[in-house]
């Protein structure tokens, strides 16, 4: 995923970029401390740990690739928030394997239940990791998305294997291992004891738009990036989007 701080990538980010913020800037007040302990499961390069360590957070990335973390490590001392980053293989389901549980005030998880065996033990584990008082940013692979890409694409058949299909795969050379609908997203948010406290529907359009348009019409980015933000809250649109956000919270920081 592109550095959510950079114009065009936001297209892919800006949803989920603001949404986090937010919940920062609620803990942040609700704690009275300006530095916040953030985990990032399967944060690979740093993509979101290294910007909200230049918010003078401190981040701790988990991810399985080696030189993901190196790209990780890189990319922290350009930045110069090295002190403010660390890097450690593993990933969601032997979690507790690599950091401790209860220290984190805020857990992403983004790009992770897609491909891992149980996504219900992932996201317990994800809140395990956070303080009583915490919140989980939740960012999975939707499935409405996916249909109607292949739909545009001419491929009906693959479109409604998708649909029918357990793990929303169009077929055996789809690259993407399991996609998700809000209402799973929401369950198993809920099923780890968190309360949900949005919804987001993410890549609404952006997927759907030729990127030339963006590229070479006047104001078409801004405009683009307006219209993402007015529909990512729309339940109607979450049933489409590529990519589909869930912010939950534990009870503490829901009363907070």
């Amino acid at each position: 995923m592109p550095d959510p701080t950079r114009p065009r990538a936001s297209l892919r980010t800006a949803v989920v970029w603001e949404v986090l913020q937010d919940a920062l800037d609620r803990r942040v007040k609700a704690t009275g401390r300006d530095a916040l302990d953030v985990l990032d499961t399967g944060g690979g390069s740093g993509n979101f740990a290294v910007p909200l360590a230049r918010l003078g957070h401190r981040v701790t990335v988990v991810d399985p690739s080696p030189n993901a973390l190196f790209a990780l490590e890189r990319r922290a001392a350009e930045a110069g928030v090295a002190d403010r980053v660390k890097g450690v293989q593993g990933d969601v389901l032997g979690l507790f394997d690599v950091v401790e549980r209860g220290r984190h005030d805020v857990v992403l998880c983004h790009g992770v239940l897609e491909y891992v065996d149980d996504p219900a033990e992932g996201v317990r584990n994800t809140v395990a990791a956070l303080r009583p008082e915490g919140v989980l940013s939740l960012l999975a692979a939707g499935l409405g998305g996916a249909v109607i890409a292949r739909a545009l694409a001419g491929h009906f058949t693959e479109a409604r294997q998708a649909l029918a299909d357990p793990d929303g795969r169009w077929g055996t050379g789809d690259p993407m291992p399991r996609r998700f609908t809000a209402e799973q997203l929401t369950g198993l948010v809920e099923g780890a004891g968190l309360a949900v406290a949005a919804v987001h529907g993410v890549r609404v359009f952006a997927d759907l738009v030729p990127g030339v348009l963006v590229d070479t019409e006047p104001g078409a980015l801004d405009a683009l990036l307006k219209l993402e933000a007015a529909a990512a809250e729309l339940p109607a649109f979450h049933a489409v989007a590529t990519q589909l956000h869930v912010l939950g919270e534990t009870a503490g920081a829901a009363g907070a």
